[in-house]
């Protein structure tokens, strides 16, 4: 789905030129489709079309669709693509206009992707589990850029930590903070149970 109609898979382009391919302006989610006896159910969809949209605003990104809109627009395109799970990838980018910093007089694209994509780490992760090493490179800092916002340019910092750990000859990376307190995983959050109670970061 991009700009409001369905397009097949190889005519979902954008231009060489395009704002956020050079500086990062665009924000996305990450939402599953898990397959049920009654059909294909996306988790917490209308949730995460609303943090897609806070990323928006975050960023100075205005989205030319409703939050209904786009919530329909995914799953029309799950059911175009006959899949009973998958990977849903909505993405709201800033087009080929001016170039330099300035971007607000730039036209915003919208496309949302889905595929099937097993399980993050494998599935053999799931059963033998993975091997992680903290990553020399610090979760990005709330005065550098807004890590709220689930912007592409704050990935490149998660890029790097996975690459670094992969290299190492590990499956994933723990990033601390700069204080020196765990973080999250390059791609995921970390969860921690002691004493039969759930933690994780704030």
């Amino acid at each position: 789905w991009m700009d409001g109609r369905l397009v097949p898979w190889k005519e979902a382009k954008v231009h060489v030129l395009t704002h956020a391919l050079h500086y990062g302006t665009a924000v996305f989610e990450g939402i599953r489709c898990y397959k049920t006896e009654r059909g294909p159910a996306v988790f917490r969809l209308v949730d995460h079309m609303k943090r897609f949209f806070d990323s928006a605003k975050i960023c100075a990104i205005k989205i030319p669709y409703s939050l209904e809109e786009l919530v329909e627009a995914v799953k029309e395109t799950i059911r175009a693509n006959k899949l009973e799970e998958c990977y849903i990838r909505p993405l709201a980018y800033v087009g080929y206009g001016e170039m330099g910093l300035y971007s607000l007089g730039n036209p915003v694209g919208v496309a949302i992707a889905v595929w099937p994509w097993g399980a993050y780490l494998g599935e053999e992760g799931l059963v033998k589990g993975i091997r992680c090493m903290v990553s020399s490179w610090r979760k990005l800092h709330s005065q550098f850029v807004p890590p709220q916002a689930k912007a592409s340019a704050n990935y490149l910092n998660a890029v790097l930590a996975k690459l670094e750990a992969l290299s190492m000859g590990y499956e994933e990376a723990i990033l601390l903070n700069l204080d020196g307190y765990v973080s999250e995983g390059s791609g995921e959050n970390i969860f921690v149970v002691k004493a039969g109670v759930i933690y994780t970061p704030p």
